[in-house]
């Protein structure tokens, strides 16, 4: 278990070393009943105090997370010690606790696929809402006409004809780029990846929203860097405490979802997005711009991109192509420019030496096609469809202590609740009912709030969601009441 100390933040030892351990539990990189390192132990191992580490292991403890028995040591999430003692034959994996791993967390992964019924909390689109018939008559068409495809290798940037397609397509949003200063990536996931591995090392500052995407938050921690945070509002990241954090620390990068901003909705106005540009400028800083899907938008469409606002190459543009048209490809596209292009091209060969070539080719009719215009709009209206489904729900049975911010595009729904509430108890009780949301503890890089969750409504059908949110209304009116009836009992 690889804990990163950072001596010159803001934040407690104690609370790194809580926040570390917790994003281990809950990324399940630290099984159920497995031991931890001893206080001295572990105070030895990252250079702290044993009072630093015991304050930590003793917060971990309160909330249930960890476990203390007296002789033995302590458990994560000890439930029964006597009963596992009972295990005859039982193999034990704690010596694998030796192994020095530098992975802080991966908490977004445990999200994305679920056994549960009602998935709500990966911000996936419905399988019948995409386009799986032509694409699989286009694969068999291309396979038949060019069966070499299976047995070439793609050109590390991505296939040209893919490039140039993408060229058009983006320019139909306001995302001005050529051929050459793109590259095709597995996912806009690789593409966050790419940029951390080629810019960020330990101690790097990384300036992102609080609360953010996840799946970022989980690379760039990964990288070692120091994160800020800056909360967002209704426009997006506040660019006065953004304009604070730049000059005092000189972040390396500013990571930032400007359009329909995952997990609240929030679309920053072109305003702020010229003022986050001329803050990069002054501080010499690169701005990751990830765009997931700006094409789902409900009434009017969202401001132009960050980087048509860039003039001197300091935005990192991020496409993916996945949620909208097809998982199974796992395409995205990065733009940029400069030897900042070329430096990013170069990681990706030294991870994949390039995406695959039958993925690629797969879906350039569709793109170059009126299909996908008209798929784009069919997609918009089933999803306004759903997302007003889970307004009108939340509208009629949601406690009154509960805040929604109404999404205008987008896949999700960002709920705030009172701030004695912990969505991560809570979302325990949801799987009892085969119901599953995001948590938004996943969602905050630094200090994790737990008193908010996020609904996606894009996979799920109308019928569905309904079931869905009127179960987690219930429970959340359940916890409030019992909270009331807790703080009005007598004392005696």
């Amino acid at each position: 278990m690889h804990i990163e100390i950072q001596r010159n933040a803001d934040i407690s030892l104690t609370k790194q070393i809580y926040h570390s351990i917790l994003d281990h539990i809950r990324s399940d990189l630290l099984e159920e009943d497995l031991q931890l390192p001893s206080v001295r132990e572990l105070s030895k191992q990252i250079g702290v105090s044993l009072v630093t580490v015991v304050k930590a292991y003793q917060k971990l403890e309160q909330e249930g997370y960890i476990t203390s028995v007296q002789g033995k040591g302590t458990f994560i999430r000890k439930t029964n010690i006597k009963e596992a003692e009972k295990k005859e034959g039982a193999i034990s994996y704690d010596w694998q606790l030796s192994i020095q791993d530098y992975l802080p967390r991966s908490q977004f992964a445990r999200f994305h696929q679920v056994p549960e019924k009602i998935h709500l909390s990966s911000s996936m689109i419905d399988p019948g809402l995409l386009p799986n018939r032509y694409l699989e008559q286009e694969i068999h068409k291309m396979l038949s006409e060019n069966p070499k495809v299976l047995s070439q290798y793609g050109e590390i940037q991505g296939d040209k004809e893919l490039r140039q397609a993408m060229v058009e397509y983006l320019k139909r949003m306001d995302v001005p780029t050529t051929p050459d200063n793109i590259l095709v990536t597995s996912g806009s996931q690789q593409g966050i990846d790419l940029v951390a591995r080629t810019f960020v090392g330990p101690g790097d500052v990384v300036v992102m929203e609080a609360p953010t995407y996840p799946g970022a938050i989980d690379v760039f921690r990964g990288r070692g860097a120091t994160i800020l945070t800056v909360p967002v509002d209704s426009d997006g990241m506040r660019v006065d405490l953004l304009q604070n954090l730049c000059d005092k620390y000189k972040p390396k990068i500013i990571y930032t979802v400007p359009t329909f901003h995952n997990p609240t909705g929030a679309v920053m106005p072109t305003k702020r997005r010229r003022q986050i540009l001329e803050i990069a400028k002054s501080t010499q800083c690169l701005v990751i711009e990830d765009d997931p899907c700006s094409e789902i938008y409900f009434e009017r469409k969202p401001p132009a991109s960050m980087i048509s606002l860039d003039q001197d190459g300091h935005v990192i543009y991020l496409k993916g192509l996945s949620k909208i048209l097809a998982p199974g490809c796992r395409i995205g596209i990065l733009a940029a420019s400069g030897s900042i292009f070329k430096r990013l091209l170069a990681a990706k060969a030294n991870a994949d030496l390039g995406s695959p070539l039958l993925t690629q080719k797969a879906i350039i009719p569709f793109i170059t096609s009126k299909r996908m215009m008209d798929h784009l709009k069919k997609l918009r209206t089933a999803l306004k469809i759903r997302r007003d489904v889970v307004l009108e729900i939340l509208s009629q049975h949601s406690p009154k202590e509960v805040s929604w911010f109404v999404p205008k595009g987008g896949l999700n729904v960002w709920l705030t609740l009172p701030f004695w509430l912990n969505t991560d108890h809570l979302l325990l009780e949801a799987k009892n009912e085969q119901i599953t949301f995001l948590p938004g503890s996943t969602c905050f890089p630094t200090n994790q709030e737990n008193h908010y969750l996020r609904i996606s409504f894009s996979y799920m059908n109308e019928p569905q969601l309904e079931q869905g949110v009127k179960t987690i209304c219930n429970i959340l009116q359940l916890a409030i009441d019992s909270k009331i009836k807790q703080d009005s009992s007598p004392y005696f």
